[in-house]
C-alpha cells in the first residue's frame, strides 16, 4: 500500500518537542498508524472498526481514576 501521499495527522495532545506520539492517516477502508519520530519506518494498517476499538481502549486507559 502506497502511503507516500497520505495526509498524516498528529495527536492533538502532542507537543512541539515530539515525545512519544503517533500519527494516523485515513486510507480507503483502513487507518494507517506510524511513529511520528520515524515517519519512514514501519506502519500499522488497521481496519476502521479495529482502529476505533483500539482508540476507545486507549481512552479508557488514560482516564484519571
Amino acid at each position: 500500500m502506497d502511503l507516500n501521499h497520505s495526509a498524516w495527522r498528529k495527536a492533538s495532545k502532542s507537543t512541539e518537542n515530539g515525545g512519544d506520539c503517533v500519527e494516523v492517516a485515513a486510507v480507503t477502508e483502513s487507518v494507517a498508524v506510524r511513529d511520528s519520530k520515524d515517519p519512514d519506518g514501519p506502519k500499522l494498517i488497521l481496519s476502521r472498526s479495529d482502529f476505533r476499538r483500539f482508540a476507545e481502549t486507549l481512552k479508557g486507559e488514560c482516564l484519571p481514576s
